[in-house]
């Protein structure tokens, strides 16, 4: 009996590891990063993916989430709306990722956000924007008007003066924020002297430039967006206007480093965020990320935004116990961090976080050199209040039907 068990007992325990050891991993969570990987936005969305990517990285050398790892899926959407919807649907009903980070631009958001509701799924968006928007199936990580185009302009005309000319890029973004920066600006003693527009990722600038040479503003308001930019930076230098007061609300530190906006002396930017940030919690994004990616890149407002929505939606599904989006999505409501530039709170009412407002000024390696903060965080406010809903919702859809 005893020969028996002495046999029975390493025969057994062999058989037990073996089973265990051919036993298959439980299967990844996956999430989806959807961003433009080429074309005219590439440089501004491509950086967002590796902030996702380390979020997922850190989750799982901590031991994965709810027992499983995490796993991110990128698509490209190529810098074009249509393509960013149908990879909207793909990535949900082929590669079934429990959660949807995606696009930078107003046209790309507004082409996905249908694809997202009638799949009652979740998108977190990570970009400062118009507002005018309120989705139960979004949750706004960027900068809504008051917390950014607002506060920012007030603080321009009140350090240069009101005479502005406002730029931007012919989408809708550009073109309600200039909306709400002329209801300002009128109603507050100031003067625009000029509003224009650009194609997206056009390189044709020069009649900017003989308008400016005319009007002379005080300062450029600007909401250009992607490579444009990079003309117009090196136009505005060709011209002599090196010294020109410029406010960028679509630029942050990964665009000015490869287009040279600290090339302009006066060059700055508003958002909640920037590298250069002396927190503790920044020092340790900064480091965790410059080992991961390389010391030379650069971080930014979008980029802290998408992490911390990772972070958020990490601790939500832990929460909830399940990474599905009706389980995740009331969890989500009641959250706050602490992140790199302040604890973010998810306003429960709008899905939108309070943030601070900062302004910096851009310098020659494209860092920020903040010049002014808020001193509280502020409540998200995604509909201005001076006009009705209606309103609001009525001059959207004029534009997402203009030509």
């Amino acid at each position: 009996m005893i020969r028996f068990i002495g046999w029975f007992f390493p025969v057994a325990l062999g058989s037990l590891v073996l089973w265990f050891w051919k036993m298959p991993a439980p299967a990844p969570i996956r999430i989806g990063a959807l961003y433009s990987l080429t074309g005219t936005m590439a440089v501004s969305e491509r950086p967002l993916v590796d902030a996702l990517r380390l979020a997922v990285e850190q989750e799982n050398s901590a031991g994965g989430l709810l027992g499983r790892p995490l796993e991110l899926v990128v698509a490209d959407s190529r810098s074009d709306p249509d393509r960013a919807a149908r990879e909207a649907a793909r990535l949900i009903e082929e590669q079934g990722v429990s959660a949807l980070f995606a696009c930078w631009t107003s046209a790309c958001r507004k082409a996905v956000i249908p694809v997202v509701e009638e799949r009652r799924h979740l998108l977190f968006y990570a970009v400062q924007y118009e507002g005018m928007e309120q989705s139960s199936r979004v949750f706004y990580l960027g900068s809504a008007p008051n917390q950014q185009i607002v506060p920012g302009a007030r603080w321009a005309i009140e350090t240069f003066g009101p005479r502005v000319y406002l730029l931007g890029s012919d989408y809708i973004f550009p073109h309600i924020s200039h909306r709400i920066l002329r209801d300002l600006l009128e109603s507050g003693g100031g003067q625009i002297v000029g509003d224009r527009y650009l194609t997206l990722g056009t390189t044709q600038v020069s009649e900017v430039l003989k308008d400016l040479h005319r009007q002379r503003p005080d300062v450029i308001l600007s909401t250009v967006n992607g490579t444009t930019n990079a003309a117009l930076f090196d136009a505005l230098l060709e011209a002599g206007f090196a010294d020109q007061p410029l406010v960028s609300f679509s630029l942050a530190e990964p665009e000015h480093a490869a287009w040279g906006g600290g090339r302009l002396t006066r060059h700055f930017g508003v958002w909640s965020y920037f590298q250069s940030l002396a927190t503790e919690e920044n020092r340790q994004f900064v480091a965790a990320f410059h080992r991961r990616f390389g010391p030379d890149r650069k971080l930014s407002d979008p980029m802290e935004a998408a992490f911390l929505g990772a972070k958020l939606w990490i601790h939500a599904a832990r929460e909830a116990g399940a990474p599905e989006p009706e389980r995740v999505d009331s969890a989500l409501l009641q959250r706050s961090i602490r992140g790199p530039s302040a604890v973010v709170v998810v306003d429960r009412t709008t899905r939108h976080l309070w943030k601070r407002v900062r302004v910096g000024q851009v310098q020659p390696d494209g860092q920020f050199r903040q010049v002014y903060a808020s001193s509280v965080s502020l409540r998200p406010a995604p509909w201005p209040f001076y006009r009705s809903r209606q309103s609001w919702r009525g001059l959207i859809q004029e534009r997402v039907q203009a030509p």
